[in-house]
C-alpha cells in the first residue's frame, strides 16, 4: 500500500532481492577467504622447513598430510615443531669417515709400513715384560 515508505533492504513485490544478492557473494566470497586462510595455516611449518632447508623437510611434509587427513592437531603441532628446530648434520661428517676408512682399507702397505713390521716382530711381547703383577710376585718372594 505505502511501497515508499518500506526500507531499502526489503524486496519489492517483484524484482530482484538486491541484499540476498549482495549476501551471497560476501558468502563465496568469506568461505574463500576463509579456506584460503585455512590451507595457509596449515601449509606454514612446510613452508618454514623448506624457506630454511631444513633436512627435516620431508618429515614436515608427511606431518602435515597425516594431520590434514586424520584431523588430529598434534602431528601439525609436532611437524612445526620440527621446522623451527635444526637438526645437526650426522651424514656428512659420517659420509666422510667412511669414505676416508675405504681408502685407507683399499690402500697397499707402503715401504715404511714394510720396514715397521719386522722391528714389531723383534720387541718384546707383553707377557714378557715384567708387569705390576710380576713385580709384586717378586717382590713377596
Amino acid at each position: 500500500m505505502a511501497p515508499h515508505h518500506l526500507p531499502f533492504y526489503l524486496a519489492p513485490g517483484s524484482g530482484t532481492d538486491t541484499l540476498m544478492v549482495v549476501m551471497g557473494v560476501f558468502l563465496i566470497g568469506a568461505v574463500l577467504w576463509v579456506g584460503t586462510l585455512y590451507w595457509k595455516l596449515h601449509s606454514l611449518p612446510e613452508r618454514m622447513a623448506h624457506k630454511s632447508q631444513k633436512l627435516q623437510f620431508e618429515l614436515v611434509a608427511v606431518l602435515g598430510l597425516i594431520s590434514l587427513f586424520t584431523h588430529m592437531h598434534i602431528f601439525w603441532v609436532a611437524g612445526l615443531l620440527l621446522a623451527l628446530i635444526d637438526l645437526p648434520d650426522f651424514g656428512t661428517p659420517l659420509r666422510s669417515i667412511a669414505g676416508s676408512v675405504e681408502k685407507i682399507a683399499d690402500a697397499t702397505p707402503s715401504a715404511d709400513a714394510r720396514e715397521i713390521q719386522p722391528e714389531a716382530a723383534a720387541a718384546p711381547s707383553p707377557s714378557d715384560k715384567p708387569g705390576p703383577a710380576k713385580e709384586r710376585e717378586h717382590s713377596h718372594a
